[in-house]
């Protein structure tokens, strides 16, 4: 069993396949496997509400259900980084696994699927999530870096010209400003320009 272990709870997973047989064997196997489906269903629009609702780790999509198909569901999930997404499909065209992938799938399971391929293709979606994850929150956190410096930057050009403190001075103002105020630097820096903190 690969998807339980002492240093992890077990991944939840969301089931969207309109077939009720095949929705009924993959639910099966992957509660055997050690994991817990929080949900399933037949309908690509209800597997984004229950996705919403019950935030898996992962949900596993069917290309072909009625309401929306798997790709529209990938694509609305993918857009607010909801869950990793591994895609059930009966096809595997390289145009549909382009498709796809364009629409923020991690990994695919070909039907009919074996029981060996369930578990990988879990395990790779849920890794490149986390990889594409920490990925947009690094990128998230070097814009915040980067306004901050162009903040201080601003406001230490305003405190040498306006009141003639050295960029040295200047800047240990914007520091000492955001240390006594327990406030990020930026904002700092915004008050300065503001006109409302001044030495």
């Amino acid at each position: 069993m690969t998807a339980t272990g002492p240093e992890r709870s077990p991944l939840r997973i969301v089931v969207a396949e309109d077939d009720a047989i095949i929705r009924m064997d993959l639910c099966m196997i992957l509660a055997e496997e050690g994991y817990e489906v929080v949900g399933d269903c037949g309908q690509g629009d209800l597997a984004i509400d229950l996705i919403r609702e019950q935030r898996p780790d992962v949900a596993i999509l069917d290309v072909k259900m009625p309401g929306m198909d798997g790709i529209e569901a990938a694509r609305a999930v993918s857009a607010d980084r909801l869950c990793a997404v591994v895609l059930l499909t009966a096809f595997s065209q390289r145009k549909l696994i382009e498709t796809a992938r364009d629409a923020g799938v991690m990994a695919y399971l070909v039907k009919p699927f074996q029981r060996e391929d369930l578990v990988p293709a879990v395990e790779l979606a849920v890794g490149r999530f986390a990889e594409l994850t920490a990925l947009a929150d690094e990128t998230s956190s070097l814009q915040q870096q980067l306004e901050t410096r162009k903040l201080a930057d601003r406001a230490k050009a305003v405190l040498m010209a306006e009141h003639g403190l050295t960029e040295e001075a200047a800047f240990k103002f914007l520091q000492r400003g955001a240390m006594d105020r327990r406030l990020p630097m930026r904002d700092v820096a915004r008050a300065v320009l503001d006109g409302d903190l001044a030495p």
